[in-house]
């Protein structure tokens, strides 16, 4: 077993991790104070091909894989997590379902501008009432001609609103399966759509740079073309989707937690009490190592789900235990950097502030840590 990245995941780490420091750093505690969206960052994403890392040249994508994602994620975190998960979002569930289960004209329509960051795309799944029970979804499609009408709402849906947001993709009940359950399917909804409406941005505690909204669909019809996938396999193609995604939430989850450790750390050097640096004392270098090795071991974790996954091996248990641990390290990192940082921990001139707002998120996003656990429970035979 060979830890070390190639010579083409360490330089795109490199490239990402200058990237994050020269043009994120400077200017996204603005954004994230004013709940701003960066628009000038996503373009800049969009110019360094981050957004098509882990598609085919073909549809206009870098030819990469997906741990190049991962490692742009956990870069990008280290720094600020609503970037990262604007990009996370963008790739894992706005164009991967497109890329993985789209018609050759769907692909031809969407994927180009999706992949070059020009335009981003929402997955429509959570709603108000059901949010772990995907199963339980009340949103309603209904083929009337050569036409389907849509009826329900979606919530927490990320890059949902944004001025260049180009389409959501929705979990919608299309009928019933012969052993009674719903049958589910997932339908392209193009913006713009009457009766395709966006409410306002939610106030969040914490990714206060990204975009999030509430949709409601009233009578909103799209052609029948845009069935996405085959009808009645919504419910798979989600699963897929989210056993993907979470190997790229646990990257994120890493960059927080490893990011939480480099300020730290600085913060330890510079900070003096009783005479000489805080760093000085063991009681904080404890704490620094611990965080530290909270972020290693979450980081094998999800480089161990992501090698599975592109060997086209099983990696669904994998993907869960990764998600889990390092969403629990990056909650534990950032309350810990909030503390090394005393008082100045909760001004939100420091970005452990905004770590520590922006972590408890990653223990419930794509699944919460409850979730996991099951999942991790059923794959062992419980």
């Amino acid at each position: 077993m060979d830890f070390r990245l190639s010579e083409e995941h360490e330089a795109l780490r490199e490239s990402v991790r200058d990237f994050a420091r020269e043009a994120v750093a400077p200017v996204i505690a603005e954004h994230y104070e004013r709940h701003t969206f960066p628009y000038e960052i996503v373009r800049q994403m969009g110019k360094m091909g981050l957004f098509g890392l882990p598609f085919p040249e073909e549809h206009g994508g870098m030819g990469g894989d997906y741990f190049a994602l991962c490692l742009a994620l956990e870069e990008l975190a280290r720094v600020d997590s609503s970037v990262a998960i604007t990009l996370e979002a963008a790739v894992s569930l706005g164009a991967m379902p497109i890329f993985r289960f789209g018609t050759a004209e769907q692909k031809a329509r969407w994927l180009p501008k999706l992949l070059s960051g020009e335009a981003l795309a929402g997955f429509g799944l959570t709603e108000p009432g059901t949010g772990s029970d995907a199963g339980g979804t009340q949103t309603r499609a209904v083929l009337d001609g050569d036409e389907w009408v849509i009826n329900g709402s979606k919530a927490f849906i990320t890059n949902s609103g944004t001025d260049i947001t180009a389409l959501v993709t929705v979990t919608a009940v299309t009928g019933t399966n012969p052993d009674g359950s719903k049958e589910l399917s997932t339908i392209i909804v193009p913006s713009g759509t009457p009766g395709f409406t966006v409410a306002p941005g939610y106030s969040k505690v914490g990714w206060n740079a990204s975009d999030t909204h509430e949709l409601t669909f009233d009578d909103c019809r799209v052609p029948a073309g845009n069935l996405l996938g085959a009808r009645g396999r919504g419910f798979a193609q989600f699963l897929r989707i989210l056993d993907e995604g979470r190997i790229a939430i646990a990257a994120l989850a890493v960059g927080l937690a490893q990011g939480c450790v480099d300020e730290s750390l600085k913060y330890a050097k510079e900070r003096q009490a009783f005479g000489q640096p805080i760093g000085n004392y063991q009681a904080i270098q404890f704490k620094i190592a611990d965080m530290e090795l909270k972020a290693h071991t979450a980081r094998l974790a999800y480089h161990d789900a992501a090698a599975r996954m592109l060997a086209g091996e099983p990696f669904k248990r994998q993907a869960a235990i990764a998600k889990l641990h390092a969403s629990t390290v990056a909650v534990d990192n950032a309350r810990e950097a909030t503390q090394i940082h005393g008082g100045y921990g909760f001004m939100n001139e420091y970005p452990v502030a905004r770590f520590w707002r922006d972590s408890k998120i990653l223990e419930i996003g794509e699944g919460t840590s409850e979730v996991q656990r099951m999942i991790i429970a059923r794959d062992l035979g419980l």
